[in-house]
């Protein structure tokens, strides 16, 4: 039986909100980044892992499309209070739960076995990556402890650590680097959400530090995290004074942002503006750092 196109359209729509298509993107991209920038620190040539690479992000891909897919299955109680994730197909009963459930684990294990054929280490962090997402944070503290987000922030931070390791042992200042600026950027990014969608947690009854401590305990918090922000792009010096600088200045305009935010009256248009600015900092992150390496790697 063929679907109409409106169907399909459906289908599409509600697929790529089942594996959250925006956050496994974000996720992805500094596997990606991870990878490049171990090819080009150990000199390697990128055609000659080009296999490597395809099951590299392959298999992280399907890792992480899978704690986001178990996500949503047990989440679905929460989903439905909140306006953001009401037409979640788990909400809306397109996919049944129990096809949800069966999805998320298939994914899981495709995606690990796929990685097996690359490295111990690659596995490793991607099991830290989906254990910490899917136990500690879904199952475990998303409900009860203003900690969460910092559980949720490590899961995500492992990610350039898969991409590297699978060249290389991550015990390098590139992948640690990387890894401490995606877990610290986090924490304001997912305070912005918190704060933007405050009502939503609250009713939701999702222990998010606004709704615990407050808007401004939040932005105190908010500050703290991106000053930490500040000194990383210096440890970088491998990439040049063109990663450094841009990022630098990244960092002072999300410092300054953040500053402003002590002064002004509506908080929620000010945390939207952070959100926005967030997920245009991490991608710019992630993609300079390959950005600045091409001219040296092809000897331009």
């Amino acid at each position: 039986m063929k679907l109409e196109a409106s169907d399909r359209t459906t289908f599409i729509a509600d697929f790529k909100s089942l594996i959250k298509s925006g956050v496994l993107l974000a996720n992805v991209l500094p596997v990606f980044s991870g990878f490049w920038l171990a090819i080009y620190v150990t000199d390697a040539i990128f055609m000659d892992h080009f296999g490597l690479f395809l099951i590299t992000m392959l298999g992280s891909t399907f890792v992480m499309a899978g704690a986001l897919v178990i996500n949503n299955w047990y989440d679905v109680d929460i989903d439905t209070v909140m306006g953001r994730t009401k037409n979640r197909p788990t909400v809306t009963g397109h996919f049944s739960l129990k096809t949800v459930l069966n999805i998320g684990i298939i994914c899981t294990i495709l995606g690990f076995i796929l990685l097996a054929f690359t490295t111990l280490e690659a596995v490793i962090y991607a099991f830290i990556g989906w254990f910490t997402y899917v136990v500690l944070y879904t199952f475990w503290s998303k409900r009860r402890y203003t900690i969460n987000t910092v559980i949720g922030s490590v899961s995500g931070a492992v990610s350039p650590l898969i991409g590297w390791a699978t060249i290389a042992p991550a015990n390098h200042v590139v992948p640690i680097v990387l890894f401490l600026i995606l877990f610290i950027f986090q924490m304001p990014h997912t305070y912005a959400i918190a704060i933007r969608k405050y009502e939503e947690y609250k009713a939701a009854g999702v222990a998010m530090l606004p709704v615990v401590r407050g808007i401004k305990i939040t932005k105190i918090h908010f500050l703290i995290y991106i000053i930490c922000l500040i000194p990383l792009p210096f440890f970088l010096d491998e990439l040049g004074t063109v990663y450094i600088t841009i990022s630098t200045l990244l960092n002072i305009g999300w410092l300054l942002l953040s500053i402003h935010g002590f002064k002004v009256k509506d908080d929620i248009k000010w945390a939207r503006i952070n959100f926005l600015y967030s997920v245009n900092y991490i991608f710019i992150t992630f993609l300079l750092v390959v950005a600045v390496t091409l001219p040296d790697y092809f000897g331009w």
